[in-house]
């Protein structure tokens, strides 16, 4: 499965692809403010010293590199009717450091050695810039803050099961109508959204249709403290089923405690409060703070 990310170099918006859990950069996108275009790509690539490099390259990491043919191509560099596009180096040598794509993503894609090699070849200043903004990004992939918030998701989805299994034996058996089952479930989760984040899931996708479009849900989106207290009252409302406790005193019930326990966490860490917004919003709001 492909996943997208972007950096932003000096205004220079450049995809990211993980391609089988690698990093490939967009070298179409890196070409945007070069006065050749993207024909610097081609350039590059027919360069003696580039082929080298990607010769090298795909010897380490690739066990299927046709060494033969690259010799081959290696031999007829440096001619004045040299040309090499991406796709006749693929299929000459099958390489896999370097891709060019159609559709959503569509461009010439390269592994982030071989990206930071072509940056290098558009200009030092702008190689180094390529690497501290990729460095940032990992920084922000890495960071404490996201891989909690990854931790707390975890938690809140499996109380969610401890939820639902309260439901299934003792709400559903005391129901008599058709495909209750299905409503009760979303029922009950509503009930959390309402008293956590102040709407129900529906509210919220009819608000934010471009992020529920993306597959994101008003969970998605909470902070850790949040996630927190919905693990917390995901068990507190099992509990509450169990007992026979009414809807009504159970929304109490649960509002009471979010209020509490949001008071407390928020006082504790703010930074955790913050909802995740966007993938860096962790880690800028603690250099702010």
């Amino acid at each position: 499965m492909v996943k997208a990310k972007q950096i932003n170099v000096n205004n220079l918006p450049i995809s990211i692809l993980d391609i089988n859990e690698d990093d490939y950069f967009c070298l179409t996108h890196m070409t945007k403010n070069q006065q050749e275009g993207s024909k610097i790509i081609e350039k590059w690539l027919t360069n003696k010293n580039t082929i080298e490099f990607l010769g090298v390259w795909e010897q380490l990491n690739n066990p299927n590199f046709n060494s033969h043919e690259f010799g081959g191509i290696m031999s007829e560099a440096g001619t004045n009717r040299f040309y090499l596009s991406v796709k006749q180096w693929v299929e000459r040598t099958k390489a896999m450091g370097i891709t060019a794509r159609t559709g959503k993503y569509g461009g010439t894609y390269a592994h982030k050695d071989i990206a930071f090699n072509f940056g290098l070849y558009i200009s030092p200043l702008f190689n180094l810039l390529l690497i501290k903004e990729f460095q940032r990004l990992k920084e922000i992939e890495n960071n404490q803050y996201g891989l909690e918030w990854n931790v707390k998701r975890i938690l809140s989805k499996a109380n969610y099961h401890i939820q639902t299994d309260a439901i299934n034996n003792y709400i559903i058996p005391t129901l008599n109508y058709s495909q209750k089952r299905e409503w009760i479930y979303a029922d009950e989760a509503d009930l959390l959204n309402i008293v956590l984040f102040g709407c129900t899931a529906k509210q919220w996708r009819d608000a934010n249709p471009e992020r529920s479009l993306n597959g994101e849900n008003i969970r998605d989106i909470a902070s850790i403290n949040e996630l927190t207290i919905l693990s917390n009252i995901e068990s507190l409302n099992s509990t509450l089923i169990k007992n026979n406790v009414d809807k009504k005193n159970r929304f109490k019930i649960l509002l009471e405690t979010v209020q509490e326990q949001r008071r407390t966490l928020d006082n504790i860490d703010f930074i955790k409060s913050m909802k995740k917004m966007s993938p860096d919003i962790y880690i800028e709001n603690k250099k702010k703070k």
